[in-house]
């Protein structure tokens, strides 16, 4: 029996003889794409500068199921621009074809089908392949993390980001910047820092807040191809707002567009010719970012999980989006010459893992660093009808079954879950192994409490958020997608000002207005106050798991969205 590397890579020369087989459409639609390891990579290496970008991986070390979103609004000048495109507009727009292995990679629509097709997407074993592709032609390319890398996995969680970190080192990363690396607490990122790291983590905009001095390295030089090429880091700036401040005491962040502007002059005084931007901003933020600060040649742009096959230009700043999970990696060729960046070409390689041959020296490390967690990360809690996703502005269907496990393993009213990007994906058919529910739940603060609060006190929390979400200036979207709401139903008008966003919230066990004034039992988790008490998420979605033994989300319906 063929692997589905070989059938995949068969390609155009079986597609004449696919009628008669008897594989079905899907052969068929595998066979014409003639989708191979040569046809991924290939690229015409230009100028005398390559730079690489991988992002938002969230400790994912192996191929998995990753669906794009469905829903992922833009408003005010961001209305109707990339990010905020999907599905067919999107796939319209980049000139894409409906069941294609970028419809897969790129967009939501069939997504069960087409997995089934093109299987699994990432793996740090692929990745390395890539990397030893693009080294060969271009040796001294430099490969640059936008953070959010030490966090999101089972053995991440239990390694406290060791794994992460050794497999970053081998693939010889150059640079870093932050965000959800500080949820492992100010103590142990120290220590990887100063005793671990093999390459510079930075960010201009974090600062000692008790003696307003930066707090690491700004940026770093480097000189490639004969160009001096200045890397500025910017780090996720609300990471007191979106996660616990007290795990990270005595820093200070914000975008500091002022100090970057200082930065990126300070570098170009320095003989820099090219700069670019390693940023965890968010592509909103990157946007209006780069049409306030001159100077900037390139934003690698991170932390709001975005695929875009191609360069947002902004004046002469071009913005690079390269996805999560380790589904792609970015590839930037730079002609850079008297001084100024005179050509760029770019290429969004999707790390299809039946493609991509696995780097072996990679795989052994991977499989040597997940070695000591395997038994426990492969035990089968349950299985899984439905397909099982997070990612979307409202809930997905990882979010509605954490939601009910809240709900019914505390005996609440209403759940809330936060509004995290980060989460593979499960297909239906499926197990669902205790990994599964670590990659959608593993964090350092995941107790589940249990709390009675008023309609009032619920509807400011999720005016709160919306406005994180949906303030048209995007220096005031502070957090992730919205907060996930189970047992509760709401209306939003995603135009209206913060404070009237809101209406029409609905206990959908009895169907009755939410009272403003009566009081609700809410169990959630994630939440950013220290010393919070309760047994931790994945203990009650395990048991949950456990209690139904497969499990069915039916689509949830109970979010009206006005003005999108």
């Amino acid at each position: 029996m063929i692997s589905r590397r070989d059938f995949l890579q068969a390609g155009m020369a079986a597609s004449a003889l696919v009628g008669a087989s008897g594989f079905g459409n899907w052969a068929r639609l595998a066979a014409r794409q003639a989708l191979t390891q040569d046809r991924l990579l290939e690229f015409e290496t230009t100028g005398n500068v390559t730079l690489i970008h991988i992002t938002d991986v969230h400790a994912q070390l192996e191929p998995v199921w990753f669906r794009e979103p469905e829903i992922n609004i833009g408003v005010g000048a961001q209305r109707g621009l990339v990010p905020h495109v999907t599905g067919a507009d999107f796939r319209r727009l980049y000139g894409i074809e409906d069941a294609s292995p970028e419809a897969y990679a790129l967009t939501h629509d069939d997504f069960v089908a087409l997995a089934r097709t093109y299987g699994r997407m990432g793996g740090l074993d692929r990745v390395a392949t890539v990397l030893a592709a693009i080294r060969a032609e271009r040796p001294d390319a430099l490969l640059l993390d936008g953070g959010d890398t030490w966090q999101g996995s089972y053995s991440a969680l239990k390694s406290q980001g060791r794994d992460m970190v050794r497999v970053m080192n081998a693939l010889e990363v150059d640079a870093m910047t932050s965000h959800w690396e500080f949820t492992l607490g100010i103590d142990r990122v120290t220590e990887i820092v100063d005793n671990e790291l093999n390459f510079p983590f930075l960010g201009a905009n974090i600062f000692d807040a008790e003696w307003d001095e930066p707090a690491y390295d700004p940026y770093t030089m480097f000189e490639r191809g004969g160009v001096k090429i200045a890397v500025i880091g910017q780090a996720f700036p609300y990471l007191p707002v979106a996660n616990p401040r007290w795990m990270f005491p005595g820093l200070s962040f914000g975008i500091r567009q002022d100090r970057l502007a200082e930065m990126v002059q300070e570098v170009r005084d320095g003989g820099a010719e090219c700069v670019v931007l390693l940023s965890h901003n968010g592509f909103d933020v990157d946007r209006k970012l780069a049409g306030e600060v001159p100077g900037i040649d390139v934003i690698l742009t991170g932390h709001t999980h975005d695929a875009i096959p191609e360069p947002v230009l902004v004046g002469r700043t071009h913005l690079i989006a390269s996805g999560s999970h380790g589904k792609f990696v970015s590839r930037i060729d730079l002609d850079v010459r008297d001084g100024e960046v005179k050509e760029l070409r770019h290429k969004l390689i999707p790390i299809f893992s039946d493609v991509i041959e696995p780097d072996r020296k990679i795989a052994a490390l991977i499989a040597q660093e997940r070695a000591p967690y395997e038994a426990e990360m492969a035990e089968v809690i349950g299985r899984t009808d439905s397909l099982l996703y997070r990612r979307g502005n409202f809930n997905g269907t990882w979010d509605d079954l954490i939601c009910n496990a809240l709900i019914e393993e505390r005996e609440a009213d209403i759940a809330l879950s936060p509004g995290f990007r980060w989460g593979a994906s499960l297909l239906p058919g499926d197990e669902i192994r205790r990994e599964d529910i670590f990659n959608a739940t593993a964090m350092t603060y995941p107790e589940v409490y249990r709390n009675e609060m008023t309609g009032e006190t619920l509807k400011l929390i999720l005016e709160d958020v919306a406005d994180n979400l949906f303030n048209p200036d995007p220096y005031y979207q502070q957090g992730g997608d919205m907060v996930r709401v189970g047992g509760m139903g709401y209306r939003i008008d995603i135009n209206k000002k913060q404070g009237e966003r809101i209406s029409d919230m609905t206990l959908l066990k009895t169907g009755e207005l939410i009272d403003p004034a009566k009081t609700y039992v809410v169990a959630g988790w994630a939440s950013v106050n220290q010393g919070t008490e309760g047994p931790p998420v994945w203990e009650l979605v395990e048991n949950h798991v456990r209690r139904l033994g497969t499990v069915s989300i039916e689509p949830n319906r109970s979010v009206k969205v006005v003005g999108a």
